[in-house]
């Protein structure tokens, strides 16, 4: 008669091997799982800025951090000879152009960049569509935003076109000479320009986070697994 049973006998060093490995993959889960309730957290303060009453921007030199998300009011006036198109930008499904616009604040020698909406390429690359022109101060309320618009960079060459693939500030300030304020305003409020402003709310970029834990603690249980499929033998004893 031949009894089955298994005999477990691991060699020290491959436990230290697995559990060096277990400990790094669930700690690094850990710290993704952190990144995701900072993520969290930060989205939360975001949405709450987004909620309080307008802000004015003010003619003196402000901070990124200080109006990020907050919705803000703009008095000035349109410099629509330093209008830039923002390229491959498209919205339900078609292409098209963004369309950046510098508002000279009144009373100041700053101006801030304004993204005034969406507007599709037409039929024929090579004109250009076609933006009204406002004249004389105006207001603007829109979202304070990064001003860095970035998508495949293939040359470092300032652009003196007006159709831009990214959106630089640094050159922008080369190329137009003007004194900007370090932020994008996401135009809101209508202005009869036929320019769509169909924008996003931010996502908090947790579920990244969270995802990459998942493979991390995967990777952890997969790491015990493998140690025990490799050290328990199945053993034979026959019996009489």
């Amino acid at each position: 008669m031949i009894v089955l049973g298994y005999s477990f006998k691991p060699k020290l060093w491959t436990i230290i091997v697995t559990i060096a490995f277990v400990i790094m993959f669930v700690e690094l889960g850990k710290w993704q799982l952190s990144r995701a309730d900072e993520k969290n957290e930060q989205h939360d303060k975001l949405e709450n800025l987004a909620k309080e009453p307008v802000v004015t921007i003010p003619g003196t030199l402000i901070k990124l951090d200080d109006y990020e998300y907050r919705e803000v009011e703009i008095t000035g006036e349109f410099k629509s000879e330093h209008t830039i198109y923002i390229d491959n930008k498209t919205h339900k499904g078609h292409a098209g152009y963004h369309v950046l616009t510098p508002v000279r604040i009144s009373n100041s020698l700053l101006s801030i960049l304004v993204n005034r909406g969406w507007i599709a390429t037409g039929g024929d690359r090579s004109i250009l569509p076609e933006v009204s022109s406002l004249q004389g101060e105006t207001q603007v309320t829109g979202i304070v935003i990064s001003p860095e618009l970035r998508m495949l960079e293939l040359s470092s060459q300032i652009n003196p076109g007006p159709v831009w693939d990214n959106f630089d500030l640094q050159r922008y300030r080369e190329v137009t000479g003007l004194e900007l304020q370090p932020v994008m305003v996401l135009q809101k409020n209508e202005t009869d320009d036929g320019l769509m402003r169909d924008w996003d709310r931010p996502e908090s970029g947790a579920a990244k986070n969270l995802g990459y834990a998942f493979q991390w603690f995967s990777l952890a249980a997969t790491a015990i697994i493998i140690f025990l499929v490799l050290n328990v033998k199945r053993t034979d004893k026959r019996t009489t």
